[in-house]
């Protein structure tokens, strides 16, 4: 398998805010709340990301716990963030995005704290989502095709 592998997925726009998403052979509906004019068929693109950000920590425990001797018996992940809507809708100049995320690791074991500590810290620095939301990334449009 090549180091740099390219994921791809495709965002197609339904009826009113509600959006088809997919990635491989698998579909995910991504839509708004009714409180901001969506129908409230599937969590919103927000609320996706916190919600990717919490299943690829809980995959990276998975894979590297045994590497650290660490034995989950059961790992969840809580994860909030703050987001100003007036930055989405345009009434003030702050940023569109999240200003804060919060997580919080909720982990059953009985494994010595030395142990979690040390791989709590291993997890936070692999986890490709969290590193990606914490670190700049090259984003470009790369290219516009009109249909007629």
């Amino acid at each position: 398998m090549a180091a740099v592998q390219t994921f791809k997925a495709t965002a197609h726009l339904q009826d009113g805010v509600k959006v088809k998403t997919t990635v491989r052979n698998f579909e995910l509906t991504i839509d708004e709340p009714k409180s901001l004019g969506g129908t409230d068929t599937g969590m919103n693109p927000v609320e996706a990301l916190l919600a990717s950000l919490g299943a690829c920590q809980s995959i990276v425990a998975r894979v590297y716990a045994p590497k650290f001797g660490v034995k989950l018996d059961d790992f969840r992940v809580e994860v909030e963030g703050d987001l100003d809507l007036d930055g989405f809708f345009n009434k003030s100049p702050v940023r569109p995005g999240y200003s804060d995320i919060r997580y919080t690791f909720r982990i059953k074991t009985d494994s010595p704290k030395e142990k979690v500590d040390e791989f709590i810290s291993f997890l936070e620095s692999k986890c490709p989502v969290g590193d990606t939301i914490a670190n700049p990334v090259n984003l470009k449009l790369a290219n516009v095709i009109i249909e007629n």
